[in-house]
């Protein structure tokens, strides 16, 4: 197993311990074009929760801002899609990063190989 699959697939599995970190610093070091693409496809894995994340706090922001018309309607048995919001985007976003898991994991062993 030569450097530069083990560099590859550590890119990936970095989704544990250093997601977005670890395959910017591998992609603005290294010469090998292989291994840059590798970290690059890692990095735009990485970086797709944390733009979600994103988002979710601005919804969530909005779920605030209306939280006391909320209880009103939810007290009087309606519900509104602000009352729903962060519930529906926890279980959206527990998928998504479960699945960007299984896929970082897929193609690292996949590099290994």
């Amino acid at each position: 197993m030569t450097n530069n699959k083990l560099l590859s697939a550590l890119c990936y599995f970095s989704i544990f311990f250093s997601p977005l970190l670890l395959p910017a610093i591998v992609y603005f070091v290294t010469d090998d074009h292989e291994v840059k693409g590798h970290a690059k496809r890692s990095l735009i894995s990485h970086l797709i929760p944390v733009v979600l994340l994103i988002a979710g706090f601005i919804l969530f922001s909005f779920s605030i801002i209306s939280y006391e018309s909320r209880m009103h309607t939810m007290l009087t048995g309606q519900f509104d899609f602000w009352g729903l919001a962060p519930f529906l985007f926890m279980i959206i976003y527990g998928l998504l990063f479960l699945i960007v898991v299984i896929w970082n994991v897929y193609q690292g062993v996949k590099v290994l190989k």
